[in-house]
């Protein structure tokens, strides 16, 4: 188990170089760097008052990361290196948008918004210089708001054609179109109170945050089916949120969830199991 000295909620975590890894301060906003076969952490960047960090997604070959910034309605671009912000955004207004997690492409980064049916793209040109946000509409399936969190954990394919959606109120994993917006239900797998995804060819893993456990899924090749193969709990397990891959290790954050929002847990960490 990983301590993040001195923070004051988790949520998001992100593999980079190697054994590295980036996990955020929830409510404070600020971003950690650990090493994963170290067991190490500590505070990379102090940012500015006023933000939230939820979902990330580390470029290396940039040196940037991408960040959430869920109730602000706001997302972050972190140089890794220096710590410095390269770009902010606002997607919506702060208690209507709540961007929640974030993936990459080759083109730029695919954010979530869980209060609408909404994905959010920022271009990243081949001088990793971020560039203007583009709204796309959601339609399918994985476009119903019932609750509280609707579109949540995202992940894309490795050729950018095909986003994977978590859909926390439905308990669901939904296929999307980046071009069209259009969604299809992945049948054959249920996960309530889905939260974090990560995607490895055509093996999924979700998290189950207030149930304790993460869901490792099998994907048919066409993306339409999916079959659970195991599923991972540990003793050390409070609340997870969410998690980051390291060859057969998944690092998962503690978000403590179950004391409150914002949680009043004394510290928060990141646990490392079997994948």
């Amino acid at each position: 188990m990983i301590v993040l000295p001195g923070a004051s909620s988790a949520e998001g975590i992100a593999a980079g170089r190697g054994s590295t890894f980036y996990a955020g301060d929830y409510f404070r906003g600020d971003i950690y760097r650990g090493d994963a076969e170290a067991g190490t952490a500590a505070r990379l960047i102090d940012v500015p008052r006023g933000r939230h960090a939820l979902g990330m997604a580390a470029h290396p070959r940039h040196d940037l990361l991408f960040v959430g910034g869920g109730r602000t309605g706001q997302a972050y671009v972190y140089d890794i290196g220096t710590g410095r912000t390269v770009a902010s955004y606002r997607f919506g207004p702060a208690g209507t948008t709540f961007v929640n997690d974030v993936t990459l492409t080759r083109s730029g980064a695919w954010f979530t918004d869980s209060l609408r049916a909404r994905l959010y793209f920022v271009p990243v040109d081949r001088h990793g210089k971020p560039g203007r946000f583009t709204a796309l509409r959601v339609s399918g399936p994985a476009a119903g708001i019932k609750g509280p969190f609707n579109l949540n954990g995202v992940q894309a394919t490795p050729d950018g054609r095909t986003l994977i959606v978590s859909h926390s109120t439905k308990g669901a994993l939904y296929t999307v179109d980046p071009a069209s917006g259009r969604s299809a239900a992945i049948s054959g797998v249920s996960v309530p109170r889905v939260d974090g995804i990560v995607l490895h060819g055509r093996t999924l893993w979700a998290v189950q945050g207030f149930r304790g456990q993460v869901r490792r899924i099998t994907l048919n090749g066409s993306l339409t089916s999916g079959k659970t193969k195991k599923t991972i709990k540990s003793g050390l397990f409070r609340t997870p949120s969410t998690a980051a891959r390291f060859g057969d290790t998944l690092a998962v954050v503690n978000a403590k969830l179950h004391t409150g929002t914002p949680p009043t847990a004394k510290g928060y960490e990141v646990v490392m199991v079997d994948g």
